[in-house]
This record gives C-alpha cells, sequence and structure tokens, in this order.
C-alpha cells in the first residue's frame, strides 16, 4: 500500500467512526426527546474535535506503525518512507475532492429543501453535517477505488 493509499485509508476508517458516533448520538437524542439546540451544539463540537483530533493522531500513529514495519521487514535502522506525490497522486486526490464537493453540494440543497419545506433549523444543520462527513467519506472511497484500479 502506498503513503498515499494509507493516508486516504486512515481518513476513510476515521470518518465512518465519526459518522456512526454522530448517528448513534442523534438517535438517542431523538429517542430521549433531547433534540434541542444546546445538546445538538455539544455535538457538533465533540464531531468537529473529533475530526481534526482523531485525524491527526491517527495520520501519525500510521506513520509510525508502517516505518516500524519496514524496519523489520528490510532490517535497516533508518529506513526511508517514500512520501513523493507524483501527477497521478494529484489528479487522483483532484479527481476524489470533486466527488467530495459533489456529494456535499447536494447534501446543502437537500438541508436547504428541509428548511423551505418548514422543517426546524436544526433539522437543516444536522443535515448539514451529516452531508458534509458523508461527502468525505464518498470522497475517500472514490480515492481508493482510483489508488486500486490505478488510475
Amino acid at each position: 500500500m502506498s503513503f498515499q493509499e494509507k493516508n486516504v485509508t486512515v481518513s476513510l476508517v476515521n470518518f465512518t467512526l465519526i459518522l456512526g458516533f454522530f448517528l448513534i448520538r442523534l438517535f438517542h437524542m431523538i429517542q430521549n426527546e433531547t433534540f434541542n439546540s444546546t445538546s445538538l451544539f455539544r455535538l457538533w463540537g465533540i464531531i468537529i474535535v473529533l475530526a481534526v483530533i482523531v485525524t491527526i493522531a491517527a495520520t501519525i500513529l500510521t506513520h509510525i506503525v508502517s516505518v516500524i514495519i519496514q524496519a523489520i521487514k528490510t532490517g535497516e535502522e533508518n529506513p526511508q518512507v517514500e512520501d513523493l506525490e507524483d501527477e497521478r497522486d494529484k489528479l487522483i486526490d483532484l479527481r476524489g475532492t470533486k466527488v467530495t464537493y459533489f456529494i456535499s453540494s447536494i447534501g446543502v440543497f437537500l438541508a436547504m429543501l428541509t428548511f423551505a419545506l418548514g422543517q426546524p433549523p436544526l433539522v437543516m444543520f444536522t443535515l448539514l453535517i451529516f452531508f458534509g462527513v458523508v461527502a468525505q467519506i464518498i470522497g475517500d472511497i472514490s480515492r481508493l477505488v482510483l489508488y486500486r484500479r490505478g488510475f
């Protein structure tokens, strides 16, 4: 697995777990009838902090573990990590970003449509967060597919 594929895989796993946590907490709020602005803003803050901190920590740990594994395989004391990004990697990243923006745009449209159809603003903002995370997951999946196909 290349350096970029490892990064995309870590991001995919991270955002999938964050989406699962978000949906579970959201369903608990709906069941317990605590779907109000205070609890929802707290959930948004947790999701944003998780997205930033866990992504950084998981990426660093992945690089450390991959260097350790490479050192064990090759027997070298200072193994070289090939983290170069060529034109193919940049093009794959751009195509994944295009997919992410497309899904995110559809999500924004649907969220605004719910508000226009009379739903409360909390529903609209919850859908914005939901579609943002889903767009990131779908973009990461498309990047992995492009890497696996060899572009």
